[in-house]
């Protein structure tokens, strides 16, 4: 595994704050083990942004925890 930071933006089915707070603690909790570096959740626009050097199948695994529906992931250049 290489050292680089990722920055990747997911599009998370979220209709309430609970559903951005669930998203958040699991973020939150991956973030204390270390496999997220840093995040952001947006209800609003239903974006989610993480930076992370994990690959992009480990973070939407992680959110997948939730329950919640990814419509789409990317990275960002």
């Amino acid at each position: 595994m290489d050292d680089v930071e990722y920055s990747y933006i997911l599009d998370v089915k979220m209709t309430c704050s609970g559903c951005s707070g669930a998203v958040s603690r699991v973020l939150e909790k991956s973030k204390t083990k270390g496999d997220v570096n840093d995040y952001s959740v947006d209800l609003d626009t239903q974006k989610v942004i993480v930076k992370s050097k994990k690959p992009i199948e480990d973070i939407t695994a992680i959110v997948k925890k939730t329950g919640k529906e990814i419509r789409s992931a990317e990275i960002i250049v």
